[in-house]
């Protein structure tokens, strides 16, 4: 006899009607937004109830899937160590344990490992624990770094003397975890969010030891949200607003943390621009005149987009999704149909070229680069038959050596397999790359299952 399946919680209708833009509609579920409201919680309990019981029946074939998952995941893993100063930083993995390590070594990777913070300590007893933006003072003795307890998106920062291992007393609640420090060591820029929208609207500055932040920036458009950086010199903290079509930059000297902020360009819609410092200019990459974006210069002190000057033009078929820049190197990542590039250019020559790469399909994407002097570029690549790899290029002789690669368990050898691209066209005669990858000797007559990503 089969057994009746258990009926669907129905959630009760309460008519609330909306006017938006002189349009009225009827919603008979926004009380389902209120987090507050006990029936809210009693409605989610009976669909976690609901859904455990329809579930009930897959609990051997869900815990199956688990351990297969897992075990493709090596547990006790470190993270390619970067290098700042005279330190190389790092995260590590214990095996059984949940969260990350961060350590550092220093002078070499032979010396003896600090660990600056153990997360697994921190969130001993917790059922949720996330610690994001761990930032570290420009002379290595201070931590920064937010935590969310309870799974909402929503910080609360804390700081940690690295020598003595001390934690501070200050905390700041209601941030987002993304910050950075002022080259006086002490002054923390970060964000801030609304406590209903969780919008990023806010970025105050903080001076150990002082009590209470100072606003630096607010955002009154809901429509855009604000992030603080850092430029890769050094010199400037970048303040950016930004939303689907539009950005808007704001900077100042980190060597001035209470310096006013300087407006680089107003925002205009469908106008995206990104900034960076490039020592004797800064350098924006522009949508402005360049559907795929160009890049351009300008003087410190003639911000105004009537005043800039291309480097790289607009091209039909490739777009420029990302920018670096050192000293002596400008580095765009960029797409050609429907392909990742790399491109070097010397500040000096204008002489540029594409870091090599062997397969036919693949995606490429710069990884932390921190050092503004350095000739050495970190970029991370994959591919459908090599697992998530590090390297660093030598921009000057084009040598690149692998630093780290994604350990698969469970016998993955990326021999057997074959990938390869192909095109096709769409019904409007646009080209359309198609990436396959299949087990070599496969016969291809037409009667192979098929996985598909569209």
């Amino acid at each position: 006899m089969t057994a009746t399946p258990p009926e669907a919680p129905r959630a009760k209708k309460v008519p609330e009607k909306l006017v938006i833009h002189g349009d009225e509609r009827i919603d008979d579920y926004l009380w389902l937004n209120e987090r507050g409201d006990p029936d809210v919680h009693a409605y989610l309990e009976a669909e976690n109830a609901y859904t455990e019981r329809r579930m009930s029946h897959t609990k051997d074939l869900q815990q199956t899937l688990f351990a297969e998952m897992k075990g493709r995941i090596k547990q006790d893993d470190t993270s390619a160590p970067v290098r700042i100063d005279d330190y190389f930083y790092y995260r590590r993995y214990r095996t059984g344990k949940e969260y990350p390590i961060y350590c550092r070594k220093r002078g070499s990777l032979e010396a003896d490992e600090e660990i600056l913070l153990d997360v697994n300590a921190l969130a001993a007893g917790r059922e949720f624990f996330n610690v994001r933006g761990f930032t570290v003072s420009p002379d290595h003795r201070m931590a920064a770094f937010a935590v969310d307890a309870r799974g909402r998106r929503v910080f609360t920062l804390h700081f940690k003397e690295l020598r003595s291992g001390n934690m501070l007393e200050d905390t700041i609640a209601g941030v987002t975890g993304n910050q950075e420090w002022a080259n006086d060591n002490r002054t923390l820029f970060y964000t801030a969010l609304d406590p209903d929208t969780l919008r990023w609207d806010k970025v105050y500055r903080r001076t150990l030891g002082e009590k209470a932040s100072h606003l630096v920036y607010a955002e009154g458009d809901d429509t855009f949200s604000v992030d603080v950086s850092k430029s890769k010199s050094e010199r400037y903290l970048f303040i950016n607003a930004e939303s689907t079509v539009s950005t808007e930059y704001r900077y100042l000297p980190t060597d001035e943390p209470r310096a006013g902020l300087k407006l680089f360009e107003g925002r205009v819609r469908d106008h995206e621009y990104h900034v960076e410092d490039g020592g004797d200019r800064f350098y924006i990459y522009t949508n402005w005149q360049a559907q795929n974006f160009r890049v351009m210069q300008t003087a410190p002190d003639r911000t105004a987009r009537k005043d800039w000057n291309e480097v790289v033009p607009h091209r039909e078929d490739v777009l420029i999704e990302g920018m670096e820049v050192f000293a002596r190197y400008l580095v765009l990542e960029e797409t050609r149909e429907g392909l990742a590039a790399i491109r070097v250019i010397d500040r000096q020559t204008d002489k540029s070229h594409h870091v090599a790469f062997d397969e036919e399909t693949f995606t490429a994407y710069t990884e932390d680069n921190y050092e503004y002097d350095s000739g050495s570029l970190r970029y991370g690549y994959e591919s459908l038959t090599t697992p998530e790899s590090v390297y660093d290029y030598e921009m000057a002789s084009s040598e690149q050596r692998l630093v780290k690669r994604q350990e698969i368990p469970g016998g993955f050898d990326p021999a057997r397999y074959r990938a390869e691209r192909i095109f096709t066209r769409s019904r409007d005669g646009v080209r359309v790359p198609i990436s396959l990858v299949y087990r070599k000797g496969m016969q291809r007559d037409g009667e192979n299952p098929l996985l598909q990503y569209a």
